[in-house]
C-alpha cells in the first residue's frame, strides 16, 4: 500500500533484435519507454536517430480499417448485446493467432469493399434520379431529343412559367411568326414544358415575344432518342443497382459473425500501435538502439532474466531527486484500498515523492459514504451491484473499481441502515400499518435520523476532527521523515498545542494563576515559529492573519463535517414522503408501486450526491494536509484490449 519504487533503465541492444525485445517488454508490461534527450554537444550522440514512423502509420491504418469495417456491421448487421455482458477472455496466443488474424483482415478488406461500393452505388443513383427529373418533363415527347434544327425549321425545347396561360404563349407566337407552331408537352406545379416549331425567318420574333413571356431553353443534354426510351434506360440501370445494393446488403448482414474475429483483430492493431509508438522513441544506428524508460524496482529482477538470452547491456538507477517530476507513478494497493484509485485518479494522483492516500483515506470514504446512505436496502443494491460488476462483468479499470466501490460502500451503508433502522426509509413499519391498522411493528434502532439529528450533527463533527487530525498527524510523519521537522514543529504540532489549550481552558484544567499555559505556550510558539521569516511590523500582521485564519480554518473545515448529517436526513426524509404518498393509496399494490418507484430516484439521487460530497471532504479537508500531488501515471508498454479479456497462459 505504497507508491511503487521505480528505476530509470537504460539500455543498448543489436539493431536486429529490436522487434524481439519491444514485444518482450510488451509481453511483460513492465516498462515505460520514455523519450531520451539527445545531447547535441556529445559527438557520442551524433550517429543516433530516431527512426521513422511508417511503421505506425501502416499500423493506425489497419487499425482504422478493422475499425470502419466494424462499424460497417454495426450498420448492417447489428446484434444485440447486453449492456453488462463480460468481454471474451483470450490468451496472448489466441489473440495473436496468424491465421485467424489473416482470415479477419480478408474480411475486413471485403467488408470495407463492399460499403465503399454501397457508397458509390448512392453516389450513383443520385446521379440517374437527377437525369430522371430532367427527362420525365418530356415523357410524352415523341420526338428524338437529338433532332436538331435545320436551315430551314428552328427547333427548341423549352419551359414557362405556369402562371403564364400557354393559350396566350400561343397566339402571342402565332401572332409575329405564322409559320411558328407552341406545343404543351406537360405541366408540373411550377412548370410548363414547351415545343417550339418554327421557320428560321420568324425565330427571332417568336423568340422575343416568348422570352418576354418568361421562356427558358430547356437543356436535355447529348441524349440519344425520346424521352421515353431514355427514361426506360434509366429505369433498367437503376434497377440493376437495386439488385446489387440488395446483394451486397445481404452479403454484410450475413458476415455478422466475423465480428468476434474483427474485434479480435482491432485488439491486436491497437497493440501493434502501442509497440510501434514506443518503437519510434527509440534512437539507433545501423547496428544497434538505445531505449530508456522506467521499470518498478520489483519488476526488474524478472526481466533483467528475461533480458539475459539478448545480446545487450543496461544500466539501471534510482532515480535523483531532481528527476521525480518526471518518474511515473504506480500505487501498490490491496483489494480493499484498491477501489479508492477511482478517487484519487479523479483527483490527482500523488507526486513520486509523496504518500499513497488509498489506505490513509479508506476507512473515513466508506464510512462517510455509509453514514449518509443509512439504508439497509440502499447497501443490499449497491453489494449486489458491485458483486455484479466484478466476478460477472469480471471488469477491469475504473467500472472494477467502481464495483469495488460498491461492495464496499454498500456495507456500510447496510451497518448504518441497521443503526438506524432504515430499509428503503421505513417502508416495512407503512406495510405493516396497511394489511393492519393496528400494526406496531418497527425495526430496531439505535439512533434516527429525525429524533436523533443533534447527536447525529455531533457524531459528524467528531468524525471530521478525527479526520482533519489524521491528517496532520500524517503531515508531521512525512515531514519528520523528510528532514522537515521544525516545519512540523511550527505548523501542525504547534496548533494541536493552541487547540489542547482552548480545550483545557475551558474546562478549567492546567491554568496557574487564571493563565491558560497551554494555549500560551501554543501562541508562542506560534508567533516564534509561524513569523519567523517576517520582518519588524509585519511579525504582527503575520500573526495576526495566522491566528484569525487557523481559527476560522479549523472551525469551517470542522463544520464542513455537517454535510454527512445533513444527506442522512435528506435521504431519509424523502424515503419516508414517498413512503407516505404510497400509504395514501391504502393498499398493498399502491404503496409498494410509489415506494419503489421514489425509493429508486432517491436511491439514485443519494449515489450522486453522496459520492460528490464525501469526493469534496477528501479531497479539500483531508488531502489539504497533507498531499503532495501532481503524478504522473505509469504507462507501460503492455497489452491493452478493448473488445477482451486477456488471461495468463495456462502452465
Amino acid at each position: 500500500m505504497a507508491i511503487v519504487k521505480m528505476k530509470r533503465l537504460c539500455l543498448v541492444a543489436m539493431r536486429s533484435d529490436q522487434d524481439a525485445l519491444l514485444r518482450l517488454l510488451q509481453h511483460m508490461g513492465c516498462v515505460q519507454i520514455g523519450q531520451p534527450d539527445l545531447e547535441e554537444e556529445d559527438p557520442l550522440w551524433e550517429r543516433l536517430t530516431r527512426p521513422g514512423d511508417e511503421g505506425l502509420s501502416e499500423a493506425r491504418e489497419r487499425h482504422k480499417a478493422v475499425e470502419r469495417a466494424l462499424e460497417v456491421l454495426k450498420r448492417k448487421a447489428p446484434q444485440k448485446e447486453g449492456l453488462l455482458k463480460p468481454k471474451p477472455r483470450l490468451t496472448e496466443n489466441e489473440l495473436f493467432d496468424e491465421q485467424v488474424a489473416q482470415a479477419a483482415a480478408r474480411g475486413v478488406e471485403e467488408i470495407n469493399q463492399a460499403d465503399h461500393r454501397l457508397s458509390a452505388i448512392q453516389g450513383e443513383k443520385a446521379k440517374l434520379l437527377a437525369q430522371k427529373n430532367v427527362l420525365e418533363p418530356w415523357r410524352p415527347l415523341d420526338l428524338p431529343l437529338e433532332a436538331r434544327s435545320t436551315g430551314q425549321v428552328e427547333i427548341q425545347l423549352g419551359t414557362m412559367p405556369l402562371t403564364v396561360s400557354f393559350e396566350e404563349a400561343e397566339r402571342a407566337a402565332a401572332q409575329v411568326g405564322e409559320l411558328a407552331t407552341l406545343t404543351q408537352i406537360s405541366t408540373d406545379q411550377e412548370q410548363q414544358y414547351l415545343l417550339l416549331i418554327c421557320h428560321v425567318s420568324q425565330k427571332e420574333a417568336v423568340l422575343q415575344v416568348l422570352k418576354e413571356m418568361g421562356w427558358s431553353r430547356a437543356n436535355v443534354g447529348e441524349w440519344k432518342g425520346t424521352a421515353q426510351e431514355n427514361l426506360a434506360r434509366l429505369d433498367g440501370e437503376l434497377e440493376k443497382l437495386e439488385q446489387e445494393t440488395a446483394a451486397l446488403e445481404k452479403k454484410l448482414s450475413d458476415m455478422g459473425p466475423l465480428r468476434d474475429d474483427l474485434r479480435r483483430l482491432a485488439d491486436r492493431t491497437a497493440v501493434e500501435i502501442s509497440r510501434e509508438e514506443s518503437r519510434s522513441r527509440l534512437l539507433d544506428t545501423g547496428q544497434t538502439f538505445y531505449l530508456e524508460g522506467w521499470v518498478p524496482a520489483d519488476s526488474w529482477p524478472k526481466l533483467e532474466k528475461a533480458l539475459e538470452p539478448y545480446f545487450c547491456t543496461w544500466e539501471v538507477a534510482d532515480p535523483a531527486e531532481e528527476d521525480y517530476p518526471q518518474v511515473p507513478v504506480q500505487l501498490k494497493n490491496n483489494p480493499l484500498t484498491r477501489p479508492l484509485n477511482m478517487v484519487t485518479e479523479m483527483y490527482s494522483l500523488p507526486a513520486y515523492n509523496g504518500l499513497d492516500p488509498n489506505p490513509l483515506m479508506a476507512p473515513f470514504f466508506v464510512t462517510f459514504f455509509g453514514l449518509m446512505m443509512a439504508d439497509m436496502a440502499y447497501g443490499i443494491i449497491m453489494m449486489v451491484g458491485g458483486w455484479f460488476i466484478l466476478k460477472k462483468m469480471k471488469a477491469k479499470g475504473t467500472i472494477a473499481h467502481m464495483g469495488g466501490l460498491g461492495l464496499l460502500c454498500g456495507a456500510t451503508t447496510f451497518i448504518f441502515g441497521a443503526l438506524t433502522g432504515g430499509f428503503l426509509g421505513d417502508f416495512i413499519p407503512q406495510i405493516a400499518k396497511i394489511i393492519n391498522p393496528n400494526s406496531t411493528v418497527a425495526l430496531p434502532a439505535l439512533f434516527t435520523p429525525l429524533d436523533d439529528t443533534i447527536a447525529i450533527l455531533v457524531g459528524s463533527l467528531v468524525l471530521g476532527v478525527i479526520q482533519i487530525f489524521t491528517g496532520m498527524a500524517i503531515s508531521v510523519v512525512y515531514k519528520i521523515k523528510t528532514g522537515d521537522f521544525i516545519d512540523a514543529l511550527f505548523s501542525e504540532i504547534t496548533w494541536w498545542i493552541i487547540l489542547a489549550g482552548v480545550a483545557l481552558a475551558i474546562f478549567d484544567i492546567g491554568t496557574v494563576s487564571g493563565v491558560p499555559v497551554v494555549l500560551v505556550i501554543g501562541l508562542l510558539m506560534l508567533a516564534v515559529g509561524g513569523t519567523r521569516n517576517a520582518r519588524g511590523f509585519g511579525k504582527i500582521t503575520s500573526f495576526i492573519g495566522l491566528v484569525y485564519n487557523g481559527v476560522s480554518g479549523y472551525f469551517s473545515d470542522t463544520f464542513s463535517y455537517a454535510r454527512l448529517m445533513a444527506l442522512m436526513l435528506a435521504g431519509s426524509v424523502i424515503a419516508q414522503v414517498f413512503n407516505t404518498l404510497g400509504s395514501v393509496t391504502g393498499n398493498v399494490l399502491g404503496f409498494v408501486v410509489i415506494s419503489l418507484l421514489g425509493n429508486t430516484l432517491n436511491l439514485v439521487l443519494n449515489l450522486l450526491g453522496c459520492y460528490v460530497h464525501d469526493l469534496r471532504l477528501q479531497c479539500l479537508e483531508f488531502f489539504g494536509r497533507f498531499y503532495l500531488e501532481g503524478g504522473k501515471p505509469f504507462k507501460p508498454l503492455a497489452i491493452q484490449t478493448k473488445y477482451v479479456d486477456m488471461m495468463k497462459e495456462e502452465q
